[in-house]
């Protein structure tokens, strides 16, 4: 679960990201507190309130006094749109980029996508 080469703390923000994301964590739930997620993952406390932290300074996580933190409202489309548009950013651009150098337009690409797309679907059922 835990990744080499990846600071702890982001990793800890990325899995409440994806539990949010996924619906595991709905919005105005509670969330895991620094001490459940420290013993969980067996790391130092201030190392997970780094990670929620830094979900709450996005907004998506937030405090209530002597309660604990919660799923903000709105931070599964704050979250979806932000992976959006890092999705965006790291394969679209340069597919884009690429698709221009070889002379390919948009309608190509939706072909190309729609080609790979239904060979995907079609082994995924299918063992090999």
């Amino acid at each position: 679960m835990i990744e080499e080469g990846k600071a702890l703390f982001l990793q800890i923000a990325e899995q409440i990201e994806d539990q949010i994301l996924d619906g595991s964590l709905e919005e105005e739930s509670k969330a895991p507190s620094t001490t459940e997620l420290a013993a969980f993952y067996r790391i130092n406390p201030a190392t997970a309130a780094k990670g929620v932290a830094m979900l709450t300074d996005k907004g998506v996580l937030y405090k209530r006094r002597g309660i604990g933190m919660f799923v903000a409202t709105g931070a599964h489309e704050t979250l979806l749109a932000e992976r959006r548009s890092a999705f965006a950013d790291r394969y679209i651009d340069p597919l884009l980029a690429e698709a221009r150098t070889l002379g390919l337009g948009p309608e190509d690409l939706a072909a190309l996508l729609r080609e790979r797309a239904a060979t995907a679907s079609n082994t995924e059922g299918n063992p090999a």
